[in-house]
């Protein structure tokens, strides 16, 4: 069972910046995969980035390229998403998860409660 944890979400200006954590305990925690998602009001849960166990893989949803920077540090058994340059449609409640990773394809297993971003104008 791993458990997953998230803050760093807030309110904050369009163009600024945020870092999100997301804590991570329980067995074998760091052979995982962990990404990320978010889902804005009156949408679907979409997939933001994702990093491989070793951090060798990462992988970003196209809207987020270039403004999205996804890492985690094992001994600390967090992950983080660095967001710069935000915009007002990034506002979304952002989930932390945790899952497998086999040939291009991410399955996660296990999710947080989510980290509110809100971004005004």
């Amino acid at each position: 069972q791993v458990q997953l944890v998230e803050s760093g979400g807030g309110l904050v200006q369009a163009g600024g910046s945020l870092r999100l954590s997301c804590a991570a305990s329980g067995r074998t925690v760091v052979s995982h995969a962990m990404g990320w998602f978010r889902q804005a009001p009156g949408k679907e849960r979409e997939f933001v980035a994702l990093i491989h166990w070793s951090a060798s893989v990462t992988a970003y949803a196209d809207s987020v390229k270039g403004r999205f920077t996804i890492s985690r540090d094992n001994a600390k058994n967090t992950v983080y998403l660095q967001i710069d340059s935000l915009k007002i449609e990034d506002t979304a409640v952002y989930y932390c998860s945790a899952g497998g990773y086999y040939l291009g394809s991410y399955s996660p297993s296990y999710w947080g409660q989510g980290t509110q971003v809100t971004v005004s104008s």
